[in-house]
């Protein structure tokens, strides 16, 4: 029975360590390809703000950001009231990728649970 009971608990420490190892591996990749889309997607004037996103890891969890010029982000993701009057329309170009990852790290945690 003792020997049963130490299997069973070295077999879910195996996958365990297995799953762990395997989300780590799919935060890191769709982090980097993300910042590789918003490189393509997002708007450029001289192209300094597409050349700027990054993706870093920060503590257990990866993060996309724009390195050259975070507050464009928000201005362009939702527009701007303009100086003289009016507004600058949106650019939405981070909230598509934004979904994609989703999607594509939830699928990845489905297959790594799977095994």
């Amino acid at each position: 029975m003792i020997d049963l009971q130490k299997e069973i608990s070295q077999a879910l420490s195996e996958y365990t360590d297995e799953v762990t190892e395997e989300l780590d591996e799919a935060k890191k990749k769709v982090a980097k390809e993300s910042a590789k889309t918003l490189k393509r997607t997002s708007p450029s004037l001289t192209g300094d703000y597409a050349k700027g996103w990054r993706a870093k890891k920060v503590g257990n969890a990866w993060v996309v950001h724009n390195k050259t010029d975070y507050q464009l982000t928000h201005l362009l993701e939702k527009g701007h009231a303009k100086r003289g009057g009016g507004r600058v329309p949106a650019q939405p170009h981070i909230r598509p990728v934004e979904q994609e990852a989703i999607e594509e790290f939830e699928n990845r945690i489905e297959r790594a649970i799977r095994g």
